[in-house]
């Protein structure tokens, strides 16, 4: 063999180990990790070129990545509340401004008791014989004047209107009022005189006694007239100042009658609004013809529509006095919530066509604008008004011991159903047990899996669920974690 060929030999041969020696040490490299895992050594290949952090430094506190790589004494994350095991896979770190951008809101846990509630759709209506009272005119005549407008609220004994009187039989009526008050004056004048005549002999005692017994007849008539007068719908007053000034009545005030229901409490003086107005000024109505609507909204009825099936629930409520608590959706501000209302009554019949009954539930009402009592015209609005849609959440069973969270807290992935726990810098997912759920709360099982007194995301879960499966690479369903 020549050298020459000897040479090209050997630098082949080179060649050849050379690229051998760099495949396997890439695929050392690769496989690290695993290679690691056989070994049971986490520190055994460890090289500085390929580990995140020197060893020989110690890492900062609170740093969420020292657990994946620093030996510590106890391989478990130490919690102020409880131990966990810390998954660097289901834990998710946030910068200040993300839990801002998410609307983080956190809760902390805490065992309580909660009331399962059935949800009931209802609305608000008027009290039957109380919210609304007509104004009807007393006697037929003429609307001389008109001192309210619609909307207006008045409160009793104020002024409403006045009507010019062509009821022949109350003219009448004051007429023969007057004319006995006049005769009446007349015998008391001449028995006054015959008294004084009478003592001195000069008159017989029959005299005396016939204008007595004339004094008698004519103080029962003016009674009777008076009587007749208060059927009429006269005011007492009005009627001493026909026997004051012994002029007849033209005009008759119509006043804010006194409220015949009880009054709500917490709104002062009772106060009423102009609902309707059915007249015009110079307009002629009959006796009992409506001049207009008053409604009293002080208090007010909620009324719930239950299916068949809910009777036993609801009369359980109402028997027991168990607070009912009413819920209004108010545009763009959220909800507005009434707890501790009870249940009046239940309707006893039940709608053939949709097998639905009624049932009633008392509602204060508050004042939420009140231009006052020297403003006029006096307006006044109040927080619920008739119509107004609502929900009734009816106690059913009372459950102890439960851990109750927001309905936001809780996400829906599939079977599973997580809470995200904050701990220190960053937010560890949880499996939890969920026993119950509505519209505004979950109500979660005590098992050990999520313990009282740590804290979780109440508001931006959701976001942090995709967050922490994105960071993991599992495809995103849109729909996971919301109920439609």
């Amino acid at each position: 063999m020549t050298t020459r060929l000897r040479s090209t030999l050997f630098w082949s041969l080179f060649a050849v180990v050379g690229l051998t020696a760099g495949v396997a040490a890439a695929l050392a490299a690769r496989n690290l990790p695993t290679v690691r895992a056989w070994l049971g050594d986490d520190h055994a290949l460890c090289d500085h070129a390929l580990c995140d952090h020197d060893h020989g430094e110690e890492a900062e506190p609170g740093d969420s990545h020292a657990d994946g790589h620093e030996n510590h004494e106890d391989e478990d994350h130490e919690h102020a509340a409880y131990d966990h095991v810390h998954d660097e896979a289901a834990a998710l770190a946030l910068s200040k401004q993300a839990e801002a951008n998410i609307g983080l809101k956190l809760v902390r846990v805490q065992l309580r008791s909660y009331d399962r509630k059935i949800t009931v759709p209802a609305v608000v209506v008027e009290r039957p014989g109380c919210s609304q009272v007509q104004i009807t005119a007393p006697l037929t005549g003429l609307v001389s004047r008109i001192d309210c407008i619609q909307g207006e609220a008045v409160t009793p004994g104020t002024g409403l209107f006045e009507v010019q009187l062509t009821h022949e039989e109350l003219v009448q009526a004051q007429a023969d009022f007057l004319q006995t008050a006049e005769q009446l004056a007349v015998v008391r004048s001449e028995l006054a005189r015959i008294s004084r005549v009478v003592a001195d002999g000069a008159v017989a005692g029959k005299t005396l006694l016939a204008r007595q017994y004339e004094q008698r007849r004519l103080e029962a008539a003016l009674h009777a007239l008076r009587q007749r007068l208060l059927l009429h719908r006269l005011a007492p007053e009005q009627v001493d100042r026909i026997l004051a000034t012994r002029t007849l009545f033209r005009d008759l005030a119509v006043k804010v009658p006194s409220p015949q229901c009880a009054a709500a409490s917490g709104n002062g003086p009772r106060v009423f609004t102009v609902q309707r107005l059915e007249v015009q000024p110079g307009q002629h109505v009959e006796a009992g013809q409506t001049l207009c609507v008053l409604a009293d909204h002080a208090e007010l009825y909620v009324e719930g529509r239950a299916f068949e099936e809910d009777i036993p629930a609801l009369d359980r409520a109402a028997a027991e006095g168990l607070g009912v608590e009413a819920v209004f959706q108010v545009g763009d501000a959220g909800e507005t919530k009434v707890p501790d209302l009870k249940v009046l009554y239940l309707s006893d019949t039940v709608d053939l066509q949709s097998r639905a009954f009624s049932f009633y539930v008392a509602l204060p009402n508050r004042k939420v604008r009140d231009t006052g009592e020297r403003a006029r015209p006096r307006f006044v609005d109040w927080q619920f008004k008739p119509g107004q849609r609502a929900r009734l959440m009816v106690p059913v069973e009372r459950w102890t011991d439960r851990i109750v969270l927001p309905a936001d807290a809780v996400v829906q992935d599939g079977p599973e159903a997580y809470v995200f726990e904050h701990n220190g810098d960053h937010f560890d997912r949880r499996p939890v047990h969920v026993e119950h759920r509505d519209r505004d709360s979950v109500v979660i099982a005590n098992d050990g899996s999520l313990k009282p007194g740590v804290q979780v995301a109440a508001a931006g879960a959701y976001q942090i669920h995709l967050a922490t499966k994105n960071k993991n690479g599992t495809p995103i369903d849109p729909h996971a974690g919301h109920n439609h």
